[in-house]
């Protein structure tokens, strides 16, 4: 039991290590924006997130 619980924290501070290499490593490291309005192959394909075109709609009086 006690063998599980170190190998799960284990992997997890593995994990968390490498995901903050960028931010550790790194002058002004710092994470991604996740945000889709941030994404430039999502804006060049016209996506946007869900709050946006929840506002033009309701701009063009189209929202249902």
């Amino acid at each position: 039991m006690i063998e599980t619980i170190v190998i799960s924290l284990l992997i997890i501070a593995i994990a968390v290590a490498l995901l903050s290499i960028k931010v550790i490593f790194l002058k002004n490291g710092s994470f991604s924006s996740q945000h889709i309005h941030d994404n430039e192959a999502l804006k060049e394909q016209g996506i946007d997130c869900v709050m946006e075109q929840d506002r033009q709609a309701r701009e063009n009086n189209r929202a249902t």
